[in-house]
């Protein structure tokens, strides 16, 4: 059932990124303590940025580091080493931030609403790691147009993008809307703590992320409907520790012929290229398309505590609709996990056994643990 040379060159993979994790540039002690206390010689600078509708108000700039062009506003820092904190407020039905830095900084977002017409509201070029923190009693809203502009010469993959590691925090909440690509995405990976957010997209995923994604807590609320969206695509891992997250697909699937040759794609609620853990929370899925699935992982599921619940209510009549679908292992060993499916298979792990306890491997005594091809309930 199990190629072992990948399992092991996944699993090695993995641990390089957890230890890459470790020694990236993410403390962000200098914003969640307050700016103005950082030890940097080059010392804090925090820029205020009011978005009032076609024009914006800018204080704090005392560098020289913002331009504007209406609403659309560009900060530049050059190799400056200060410690950056944009504090953005306010409305605009056409505008947008863009920067360009060479170290981490933060994003304080403060009751802003933004909506570009042709691009990302908020498009971070900065390679290195951006805080974003949603200020604690706001509402903080994002969205892109129906088209981009494609003759720039930086990357814009969503309505939120970022080229570095974003990490969230904050109390407030923040709703982001993809109309045109992904509702956000980033090049690096993403933690998420604390905060409530809102994500949906109508083209592609709610989230997409290229080297992993952490949930530590908060709230997370994710609507993808397109044929063929993913409410979360991890190139690599995808790990929940907490939090409260709410997952929903509503597309079929999405299918096109290139060549000759025909591709289908499923919709999912989650797809990763690695492993799939979770140890704590709670994940509530639902995919109701046509093959859809909630969990789709190249690698292994581990589930070892907190409560998910996995329903597929899709037919069958392009793909596959499964619950859960770890191509190398579905392993539960706590808390509480349910799959159902209308139709197919609710647990899938990569065997060709008829058998519905061959599809989920069981480590430890759980209290309830009733296994059918259609339904899957594991209780510890």
């Amino acid at each position: 059932m199990m190629n072992k040379a990948f399992l092991f060159l996944t699993t090695l993979a993995v641990a390089s990124l957890l230890t890459a994790c470790q020694k990236d540039d993410t403390d962000f002690s200098e914003y969640i303590n307050g700016s103005g206390t950082s030890t940097d010689d080059a010392g804090p600078t925090t820029v205020y940025i009011t978005y009032n509708g076609s024009s914006v108000n800018v204080t704090g700039d005392d560098n020289g580091y913002v331009t504007t062009n209406g609403a659309d506003v560009t900060v530049n820092t050059g190799n400056a080493t200060d410690s950056l904190l944009l504090v953005l407020s306010g409305t605009t039905p056409d505008g947008s931030l863009l920067v360009f830095r060479e170290r981490k900084y933060g994003i304080r977002l403060n009751g802003v609403s933004i909506t570009n017409s042709d691009g990302p509201a908020i498009n971070n070029q900065c390679g290195k790691a951006l805080y974003i923190e949603v200020a604690e009693g706001t509402t903080n809203t994002l969205s892109d147009g129906t088209a981009y502009d494609e003759t720039v010469s930086y990357q814009q993959k969503g309505t939120l993008f970022s080229e570095g590691q974003v990490v969230f925090s904050g109390t407030g909440a923040l709703t982001v809307t993809g109309n045109t690509k992904h509702a956000i995405a980033c090049d690096d990976y993403i933690i998420v703590d604390e905060v409530v957010l809102t994500a949906g997209s109508s083209t592609g995923s709610g989230i997409k992320v290229n080297d992993g994604l952490w949930i530590n807590g908060g709230t997370v609320d994710i609507t993808v409907t397109g044929d063929g969206c993913r409410g979360i695509k991890s190139d690599s891992v995808v790990v929940v520790k907490g939090g409260d997250i709410t997952i929903v697909t509503e597309g079929d699937c999405k299918i096109e012929t290139t060549d000759g040759v025909r591709d289908t794609t499923s919709a999912a609620c989650i797809k990763s290229d690695y492993r799939f853990t979770m140890s704590g929370g709670t994940l509530t899925m639902t995919s109701t398309g046509d093959g859809g699935k909630c969990i789709n992982t190249e690698a292994d599921v581990v589930f070892s505590g907190g409560t998910l619940k996995a329903v597929t209510t899709g037919g069958n009549d392009v793909g596959k609709p499964k619950a859960i679908k770890g191509d190398m292992g579905i392993t539960v060993s706590g808390g509480s996990f349910t799959a159902k499916v209308d139709k197919s298979w609710a647990c899938d792990n990569g065997t060709d056994s008829d058998e519905p306890a061959d599809r989920v491997t069981i480590v430890g005594t759980p209290t309830t643990a009733t296994l059918t091809k259609k339904s899957v309930n594991i209780i510890f």
